[in-house]
């Protein structure tokens, strides 16, 4: 996944930030909603944590705003405020979960996993694509019952044409999904060789090329 987290809190924001990083996520972390607004314009996200008590303009304000733009992204708020009442206007205004800090890591993960999830239409915890089963939780990949050791890099592929299985999804939009800003600037052909990577260890038939437009998740089994 690649996560938009919008948190003023210095201290806390890193941690969130670093340890979505450390479950294989590419994660952009800003302080206020107005940084995080132009970032929700310019990339791909997955989903977005959402502080309310943000500087420059409360969080149920960027929650309101996104709403009305049309953006449909998953969006968690996770707050201090705890009240009934807070909890339903959250809600009501358009959030998919609301949770009130303090609150670990793995349970905001798991929490977000749902999220997206539910966003792409898939109800099991584990995606099946023919003879492929991927367990997000435990990042476990089986192909025909034999588990299949892949990266980090290739995961995140793996689970991008999983969410959009029914899409062709273009090198730009797939390149979104594997770095944020925050890191070094990937290799011209580092996608392409993720893809051949992900061929090689699972089926040739597990990504089709579309050409002129990009890739497409397939079944596996090529002829």
């Amino acid at each position: 996944m690649r996560l938009l987290i919008v948190e003023d809190d210095t201290l806390l924001g890193d941690a969130l930030a670093t340890g979505m990083r450390q479950l294989g996520h590419a994660v952009d972390w800003f302080g206020n909603g107005s940084e995080a607004d132009v970032a929700l314009a310019d990339a791909a996200f997955d989903a977005v944590v959402l502080d309310l008590g943000l500087p420059g303009g409360d969080g149920m304000h960027w929650l309101g705003r996104w709403r009305e733009r049309g953006v449909k992204l998953p969006i968690l708020i996770l707050t201090a405020r705890d009240a009934i009442e807070q909890r339903i206007a959250g809600l009501d205004a358009g959030a998919d979960d609301y949770l009130v800090k303090p609150i670990t890591i793995d349970e905001l993960a798991a929490r977000l996993r749902a999220l997206v999830r539910r966003a792409a239409g898939q109800a099991q915890a584990v995606w099946h694509q023919g003879a492929l089963e991927y367990d997000p939780a435990t990042k476990v990949v089986r192909w025909k019952g034999e588990a299949v050791e892949l990266t980090g890099r290739e995961l995140a592929v793996l689970e991008a044409f999983l969410n959009q299985s029914q899409r062709v999804l273009s090198k730009a939009y797939l390149r979104e999904k594997l770095y944020d800003w925050s890191g070094a600037e990937p290799e011209s052909n580092s996608l392409e060789v993720h893809i051949h990577h992900l061929r090689r260890k699972i089926d040739p038939g597990i990504i089709r090329t579309v050409r002129g437009v990009g890739y497409a998740l397939g079944s596996g089994e090529a002829p």
